[in-house]
């Protein structure tokens, strides 16, 4: 478990007026949408504490990215958990959204593990990898195998979704995965050897939470409830990390000390964190690293052009 006190530390080396007026308030539940990733545990345990009801937040889990994008470019859902890279995919096709949130940033949550008779990356050379067909599960792929001087032609991609990936991996299907928690700790009992984690890449992967633009404008008491919600689950697994780890252990099948394990990958950064990530006059502004990411996807034929962050990121809901 990461003490708060380290939120500072990584969001000072994380990244080198008001919406229109409102019309009424929905008085449907906000949608939320995520997949199973500990970094977004924090909406559920609020839900579970009680931090907001039913009426208020309607929490919608998915299987894998790709299906809670899919929900949300269909209007399934209001918001949505994702990765920075996957947000600005969005961007690029034209959604009106906004980042009003950061979850968590991984140091060593996305990993690479392997068949146990591989030991390297560089032994995956002509090996098949599961991997997602979404922006992050390629690039964590790519940029691994770019940081260990393997080609990236040389692997047999297969793409599949987190869940499918980690039955291939057990049906011996695949030689190796892109995956996370709770995935990477039901595949490590199964001897599984991991041979990457993205704390070999840190401050390059990013979780937030995105909402449409119209749905702000039209609800923000709604999302700003569900915002201080959230940074008090996030509180709650500071303070109380034991009777923390045991909610969140029911809910993704883990016991306790492997819930506390999967953080250990994970800073989730507090309100204040937030307010300064989001602003753009901050010096640790979210903006900065979005754009070099940004530059990076482009790179690797990941992004088909270069996306401007200007009003992308409000810190409206976090002030």
């Amino acid at each position: 478990m990461r003490p708060l006190s380290r939120v500072a530390i990584v969001a000072a080396i994380l990244f080198s007026g008001i919406l229109g007026a409102c019309s009424e308030q929905s008085s449907e539940p906000m949608r939320v949408g995520t997949n199973v990733w500990p970094g977004y545990e924090p909406a559920y345990l609020a839900r579970d504490l009680k931090y907001f009801t039913a009426e208020q937040v309607r929490l919608n889990q998915f299987q894998s990215a790709t299906q809670t994008i899919r929900a949300f470019r269909n209007d399934a859902i209001d918001v949505v958990a994702l990765t920075l890279d996957e947000a600005l995919l969005l961007i690029q096709d034209g959604l009106d959204v906004k980042v009003f949130l950061v979850a968590d940033v991984s140091f060593g949550g996305d990993v690479i593990l392997a068949q146990p008779n591989i030991e390297n990356m560089a032994q995956l050379t002509g090996k098949k990898v599961g991997v997602e067909s979404s922006a992050l599960g390629a690039y964590v792929l790519a940029r691994a195998l770019e940081i260990h001087s393997v080609n990236f032609d040389d692997v047999d991609l297969a793409y599949l979704t987190v869940d499918e990936s980690e039955q291939a991996y057990i049906d011996g299907a695949v030689d190796a995965v892109v995956t996370f928690e709770p995935f990477r700790s039901r595949l490590m009992r199964k001897g599984a050897r991991e041979i990457f984690s993205s704390r070999e890449m840190p401050n390059e992967i990013v979780d937030i939470l995105l909402v449409r633009s119209e749905y702000a404008r039209k609800n923000p008491k709604r999302m700003q409830e569900f915002s201080k919600a959230w940074f008090m689950a996030v509180d709650y697994i500071n303070d109380e990390p034991a009777k923390a780890f045991q909610l969140i252990g029911n809910r993704l099948g883990l016991s306790v000390e492997e819930a506390r394990d999967s953080f250990d990958g994970l800073v989730l950064p507090d309100i204040q964190t937030n307010a300064k990530l989001l602003s753009g006059g901050s010096s640790i502004s979210l903006m900065v690293g979005a754009q070099k990411l940004s530059n990076v996807l482009v790179s690797h034929g990941l992004l088909n052009k270069q996306i401007s962050m200007t009003g992308i990121f409000t810190a409206e809901f976090v002030e």
